[in-house]
């Protein structure tokens, strides 16, 4: 059975059942989207950009992903590659409105008011009118008025989704900042980006968010640099993948899309980029969605305390205008 969808055709063999067609009922080059709790649609595939080492490298792996058909690109002031984003996008010559582009503040672009003006230099180093989903990077500072004037730059147009990332601390200041965002500020989040992979399914977290219809967004779906090695070589995924002809890598991220979430592996090997999308020509049975499922070990490949965390915001150095 073939569908054409936003322009692409797109077989339903692509998806593990029809029940999970008729959900996304919604693809571009294959890629299944998500329709977000304010109606936005964002495809559930992305290129994540964290530790890409400059912005000429950075362009080049966005010039990469885009031409593999990638849609959506994840980037971060914090990962000092925002102009790279902006200028591989520019130079693909994909419209904008193709494209789905998040990015994150970072603690010093809102602490003292500062968030709008800050927003301006992020749409400026992103050659951008808007960004698709902005994020707070992570729980620390001055958030609850951050948020508030996120909320503002969504109703002027200049982003069109809202997000919280790494808000799973146990830490209670962030959990208060997880609630009040979540329950009392006037426009809800759309998305929570968080580390998950096979050995840490993050069974808690996913139970905390579903009351608010969070989209669950994955960084490190492959272990990150210090883990690929050590998921891609378990004796689960190996059997199953040489089952489908396909590499550990794809199977990985085939659970993870058929698990509901959206998924931002990283590269800047152009062959591993395309590996990463040709996840859409299979699917794993129930059977196997369980064995890896019970691959769980709430084991996550980075570890940090929130401390560490506040301070290392405090005191990294990231680029400017």
């Amino acid at each position: 059975m073939t569908l054409v969808m936003a322009g692409s055709a797109v077989t339903s063999k692509a998806f593990a059942n029809m029940n999970e067609w008729m959900q996304i009922a919604d693809a571009v080059n294959d890629v299944p989207r998500v329709k977000l709790n304010n109606g936005v649609k964002m495809p559930r595939l992305g290129l994540g950009t964290f530790a890409q080492p400059n912005n000429e490298v950075c362009r080049n792996s966005v010039l990469a992903a885009l031409n593999a058909g990638f849609r959506h690109i994840d980037t971060a002031h914090g990962y000092n590659d925002e102009r790279g984003v902006g200028q591989g996008m520019k130079d693909s010559g994909v419209a904008r409105d193709q494209i789905w582009i998040t990015s994150k503040l970072w603690i010093g672009d809102y602490d003292n008011g500062k968030t709008m003006e800050n927003i301006d230099k992020m749409l400026q180093r992103l050659q951008t009118d808007y960004i698709d989903l902005l994020y707070i990077h992570h729980p620390v500072g001055e958030v609850i008025p951050c948020w508030q004037a996120m909320e503002k730059a969504v109703e002027q147009g200049k982003v069109h989704a809202l997000g919280i990332s790494n808000f799973d601390y146990p830490d209670k200041v962030v959990q208060d900042y997880f609630h009040e965002i979540c329950e009392h500020q006037k426009m809800k989040p759309q998305v929570i980006q968080l580390e998950c992979n096979i050995y840490a399914q993050r069974k808690d977290m996913r139970k905390k968010i579903k009351p608010y219809d969070l989209q669950l967004e994955c960084w490190f779906p492959l272990g990150g640099a210090m883990g690929v090695q050590r998921l891609s070589q378990d004796p689960v995924i190996q059997q199953i993948a040489k089952a489908h002809g396909k590499s550990a890598v794809q199977t990985m991220l085939r659970w993870h899309i058929q698990e509901g979430f959206s998924v931002i592996p990283g590269s800047k090997n152009p062959d591993h980029i395309q590996e990463n999308i040709n996840i859409f020509d299979f699917e794993l049975s129930e059977a196997e969605m369980n064995q890896i499922r019970a691959l769980d070990k709430g084991q996550r490949t980075f570890v940090s305390s929130y401390d560490s965390v506040e301070q290392r915001q405090r005191t990294r150095r990231i680029d400017d205008l």
